[in-house]
């Protein structure tokens, strides 16, 4: 049996990793500035969060939902105080495609209503619903054009507005800063906006922090810079350090009852044992004051750079746009420099470090990246 054949893959096979590093087959080292599409939060590896999860190796053949498991209420706990959302509520999935699914299927039980308001360049997520809602016309197939679904400009309050004022909208999701869509950044007055009309016209706010979320964009959620408080927040990827785990945070209005919503993975005890470490990592090493700092570093220094046409983003979260295609510029930082960057589009390198980036890395990096783009 063969593969199905939809990713586009490099001739590279990893066999071990640290910190920010990978290391191949043929042991040549790379610095890892991607971290998995944003998935490596506290660094590749880290022996506290290796211990924490080989810890819980022999609890797999036993874990259901229908028993209590006390790490859920753990992870919560811990997670409500390190993000300063301690009266939200947490249901545990496992991707963040899984999360969204179950963020607008809250907020139509909520509301009885069934239109979802999403954003131009959006991204979130390859289930049905999340498919939907997502601005990206090659993913969607016609099951997924079932869900109804207006699409409309970051930043347009007025148009914002006018689409709520239909009065049969659901939701409205937006990502706190924008993934496959280039790192752009909602403005935080059009955030509280948002947050403002969702409860004058009675939908629900979902704050997707699957990509931008768990410190990366210097504050444990990005939505925090406009400082509203959204109805539902979506997690994933850095949750988990690479382990499969997702979640939404729910807010005290929104009310549960007996068989709601429902996973048969979600919050298993490896997956919890996973989510626990990151969070302890990431309070004793203060990884998003890291995030914060490294990353106003990184952006400084890029700032410098004369080719670049713009740089968007916040903390470890950074698209850099260029007037011209970058794959060259990519493959010659892959393969000459041995550094993994991201794309979003064609003329866009995204930058997803492990939050554990250092100022010195970030050196080794413009170093290269200015050799790269003076040989073009």
């Amino acid at each position: 049996m063969k593969l199905f054949d939809v990713y586009p893959l490099f001739d590279i096979i990893p066999v071990s990793a640290k910190g920010c590093y990978i290391t191949d087959d043929k042991g040549v080292e790379y610095l890892d500035l991607y971290g998995g599409h944003a998935v490596i939060s506290v660094g590749h590896s880290h022996p506290d969060y290796v211990k924490k999860l080989t810890g819980q190796l022999n609890r797999i053949g036993f874990y259901s939902n229908s028993v209590q498991n006390p790490m859920q209420e753990e992870l919560a706990a811990k997670l409500g105080v390190l993000s300063d959302c301690e009266d939200y509520a947490l249901f545990l999935c496992n991707s963040g495609a899984e999360a969204n699914e179950n963020a607008l299927k809250l907020a139509s039980f909520h509301t009885g209503k069934d239109r979802i308001i999403a954003f131009e360049k959006s991204f979130h997520g390859r289930t049905s619903a999340a498919v939907a809602v997502t601005d990206n016309p090659k993913i969607i197939s016609p099951l997924n054009n079932t869900v109804k679904r207006t699409l409309l400009p970051l930043n347009d309050v007025a148009k914002l507005e006018s689409a709520l004022q239909q009065g049969d909208v659901a939701a409205v999701i937006i990502e706190g800063i924008q993934g496959i869509g280039g790192c752009r950044v909602p403005d935080p007055d059009f955030l509280k906006a948002a947050s403002a009309l969702c409860e004058k016209y009675g939908a629900v706010l979902i704050l997707d922090e699957i990509q931008s979320g768990y410190g990366r964009s210097g504050k444990f959620f990005a939505y925090q810079y406009a400082d509203i408080q959204p109805d539902i927040i979506s997690v994933a990827k850095g949750m988990g350090n690479g382990f499969p785990i997702g979640g939404i945070l729910i807010h005290p209005k929104l009310k549960p009852w007996s068989g709601m919503l429902g996973t048969t993975f979600g919050g298993n005890y490896l997956a919890c044992a996973a989510g626990i470490a990151v969070l302890d990592i990431m309070k004793a090493e203060k990884l998003v004051e890291n995030a914060l700092e490294v990353g106003n570093y990184l952006f400084s220094k890029l700032a410098q750079i004369p080719q670049i046409k713009e740089l968007r983003g916040k903390g470890l979260m950074i698209g850099i746009e260029f007037d011209y295609p970058i794959a060259a510029i990519r493959k010659q930082l892959l393969f000459d420099e041995k550094i993994f960057t991201g794309v979003t589009g064609t003329n866009v390198i995204r930058i997803l470090p492990p939050l554990t980036l250092t100022k010195a890395q970030v050196d080794h990096f413009i170093t290269a990246l200015v050799k790269v783009l003076n040989k073009l």
